[in-house]
């Protein structure tokens, strides 16, 4: 098999096994994982703090409020639709060299960002370029983890999101104080040329599979039936794999699942603050929900991957996805901002047990073999809940009045989803 930094991996199995015997330090999976980590953080921070950017980009180029979050939405497709195409790249050509161009592409948008004097070139510039290089980090920061581990691979890759929590709770509030500094031009270019250094400093950081790697890997503890060395398959024997998984009807029910169970996070993250502001519960007291979200999936992430590996990652993850679907249903019944911090409890702790499952699951339905592209295509599934399921809100509050029957559609939406993974796990 190649390795991800253009050397060729020795043997197979048994010399993995061999170079075990050998081992010392900390095993190399987990630099993997603090490399997914830092991934995490950089996509769905930035990502997630756009929102602190609309208001001063509407002034600045006289824009409309809806015509500025469309580049929000553009960029949420972009990100996805590119992982689904790059994904095929980093089979095909290693994980480090995807990752270091996503970085390099990264910070291109985020100078072309800053310098955008019109609504085409911030589209262009940040819901096509930067989107390209956070779809490129993404499908590696979440498909390389799950390689590296078996029995602790819900662990493994619940600390690797984790970021995603700590993203959104940071870099929003970071954007605040910058944008209020030096002007949204400025912020967005410092925001996004360190995110970028951040990325291309952990690139060292991952190697495509412990077979494709020198370290020793950690057979005893999590492949105690050695670790497979396959060999990059040509061109059309790796179609007909990938077709042959994209056309199933495990991946399909999957993607359907994904599709319906998501819809519940985008939006609760697109219409929470405008509920609890129509519902007269306080000021700011939609941005701390959010805020409370971010924080307990970040914490779960750790804590329910961790448990899933005992109670099985299938099972654990169509549960959270269920409570998610609950919780949801439940918000035009919180009556007050205790009552919503509480759903926002809940939600988030399912969001995070999900969320830390998501590549381990395409990987144990689906095998270990073209792992970045399979998530990069059932990733697809989040391009379309993020483009559709804010509108559907939307439009169903505008006709009924009341946020209730768009919160009560959406986990309805969200318990259809999770039985339509469980029907996918089972006839995997």
């Amino acid at each position: 098999m190649r390795a991800d930094d253009g050397s060729s991996a020795e043997e197979g199995p048994s010399a993995v096994r061999e170079a075990a015997s050998s081992e010392s330090g900390v095993y190399r999976g987990w630099y993997v994982v603090a490399g997914g980590f830092v991934g995490a953080f950089v996509v769905f921070g930035l990502s997630y703090a756009f929102g602190v950017f609309l208001e001063p980009i509407q002034r600045d180029l006289g824009l409309s409020r809806s015509g500025v979050s469309v580049i929000f939405s553009l960029q949420t497709v972009v990100i996805y639709v590119a992982a689904a195409l790059l994904g095929v790249l980093a089979d095909r050509f290693g994980v480090r060299r995807l990752l270091s161009a996503g970085a390099v592409v990264l910070a291109i948008g985020g100078v072309w960002t800053s310098r955008a004097n019109g609504y085409a070139g911030l589209l262009v510039a940040y819901g096509v370029c930067t989107a390209i290089g956070l779809g490129a980090i993404y499908v590696v920061s979440y498909a390389t983890v799950p390689r590296w581990f078996d029995r602790r691979r819900g662990l493994a890759t619940g600390i690797a999101t984790a970021g995603l929590g700590i993203g959104m709770v940071a870099t929003a509030p970071a954007a605040s104080a910058l944008v209020a500094a030096i002007g949204w031009r400025v912020a967005i270019l410092a925001l996004v040329l360190a995110a970028a250094a951040a990325v291309a400093a952990v690139a060292p950081l991952f190697a495509d599979d412990p077979a494709s790697s020198d370290a020793p890997v950690d057979v005893e503890r999590e492949f105690p039936d050695g670790v497979a060395n396959r060999e990059p398959p040509d061109w059309a024997t790796y179609r007909r794999e990938l077709s042959a998984v994209a056309l199933s009807r495990p991946f399909l029910l999957l993607f359907a699942g994904w599709v319906l169970t998501y819809a519940t996070l985008y939006v609760v993250l697109v219409h929470v603050v405008a509920y609890a502001s129509d519902a007269g519960l306080g000021d700011g007291t939609g941005a701390i929900a959010i805020a409370v979200v971010g924080a307990t999936t970040a914490i779960a992430r750790i804590g329910i991957g961790g448990l899933a590996d005992r109670l099985g990652r299938v099972r654990t993850f169509v549960a959270c996805s269920a409570v998610m679907g609950l919780s949801t249903l439940g918000l035009p019944f919180a009556g007050s901002a205790v009552g919503l911090y509480a759903v926002a409890v809940v939600f988030g702790v399912a969001y995070g047990g999900n969320g830390a499952l998501l590549s381990p699951l395409t990987v144990d339905l689906f095998g270990s073999a073209n792992p970045n592209a399979i998530f990069g295509l059932v990733s697809l599934s989040f391009a379309v809940s993020g483009l559709l399921a804010p509108w559907i809100a939307g439009l169903a509050y505008d006709l009924a009045g009341t946020y209730t029957p768009a919160f009560v559609g959406a986990g309805l939406a969200g318990l259809v989803g999770s039985a339509l993974i469980a029907a996918a796990a089972a006839d995997a």
